[in-house]
């Protein structure tokens, strides 16, 4: 892609999806969640293509939606452009892993929160802060992670989740030193490609088929 805010590398029956907008703590502007589609669409016709991982480029993973594009107060029109790529992020059909080696905040706590599990390094920071602005939480999808208690209160004070509360509460799977992510993280994805063919879409189907019906038009 030309001037392309992502970078996907294919390695072992994985794909390696890195936001790379780093100047930008590679926050969601409208042209990332247009290009995150685009991708995950194309992964998803790939037969090679088992697991995908998810991972920021720079020291965040995500700092949420770019808030350079609510000027003019076009808050909500920025929320309901962005309901399709929800939509496609959260029921994408082959296994979706998150690597967060960073702050995930807002947006980026949600696309987090979006994937199939989560591998975190102790320099991740999880939470809401946009409420804090006046923005929604998303309280739905949090509670689907969560449960209701540790959603109410990430999704009420705003305030952040380190990566050792984060695991406590269930929304990482596991906690890894920084320079230990990147690797730890592609061998679970590669660990996941290698099951016999058709166990990890069959999976990812049932995944999809019982979870909460979120962002639908």
């Amino acid at each position: 892609m030309n001037d392309s805010m992502t970078i996907l590398e294919e390695e072992d029956g994985i794909a390696v999806l890195t936001l790379n907008r780093p100047k930008k703590r590679n926050a969601l502007s409208r042209a990332l969640r247009e290009e995150i589609v685009q991708r995950l669409d194309e992964l998803a016709g790939s037969n090679h293509i088992r697991a995908v991982l998810l991972t920021g480029a720079g020291p965040v993973f995500c700092a949420g939606f770019d808030r350079s594009e609510f000027a003019g107060g076009g808050m909500e029109e920025v929320f309901a452009d962005a309901m399709e790529y929800h939509r496609l992020v959260y029921t994408f059909s082959k296994p979706l892993i998150a690597a967060v080696n960073g702050p995930a905040l807002g947006g980026g706590c949600d696309l987090a929160a979006m994937c199939d599990f989560r591998l975190a390094a102790t320099t991740a920071v999880f939470g809401q802060p946009q409420v804090r602005f006046g923005a929604d939480a998303a309280y739905d999808l949090m509670r689907s992670v969560l449960g209701t208690g540790a959603a109410r209160e990430m999704c009420l004070t705003g305030r952040n989740f380190d990566a050792e509360e984060a695991l406590r509460i269930g929304l990482v799977n596991r906690v890894l030193a920084a320079g230990d992510l990147a690797e730890a993280a592609r061998t679970l994805a590669r660990d996941v490609a290698s099951l016999p063919e058709g166990v990890a879409e069959s999976a990812k189907r049932g995944f999809v088929a019982h979870q909460a019906r979120l962002f639908e038009p």
